[in-house]
């Protein structure tokens, strides 16, 4: 299986794991939690191993700053959707955050490769 198929389906297994965990969220205890998050955070170092290639880092930085920056907000206050919204917010977070970590390190890691001219 090439490797920008195991990529592709670490994201969509992301993000699906990310959202039924939102929508559970009342159901899990501490330790199924943690256990989800480490499901995100490894699916996240994958995603950022292999799916993010050299044309995409800038957009793909952006787009991570975006969400986790959009996991910071209050979302819990809206009536009925919120705490769901806020936990399904907050995994998607956690798994992009890995992923921005590996790409932000490998783009750190060209620079300061490449000779200034």
């Amino acid at each position: 299986m090439p490797y920008e198929k195991i990529g592709g389906w670490a994201f969509i297994l992301g993000v699906v794991i990310a959202i039924i965990a939102g929508l559970a969220s009342g159901a899990l205890d501490a330790v199924s939690a943690g256990y989800v998050t480490l499901a995100l955070v490894v699916l996240g170092l994958i995603v950022g191993f292999l799916n993010i290639g050299d044309k995409e880092v800038n957009d793909f930085l952006i787009a991570a700053i975006a969400v986790v920056l959009l996991g910071t907000a209050n979302l819990a206050v809206i009536p009925l959707i919120g705490i769901f919204l806020a936990s399904m917010v907050l995994n998607v977070a956690a798994f992009v955050a890995p992923a921005a970590l590996v790409v932000a390190l490998k783009a750190v890691y060209s620079l300061s490769s490449k000779p200034s001219a």
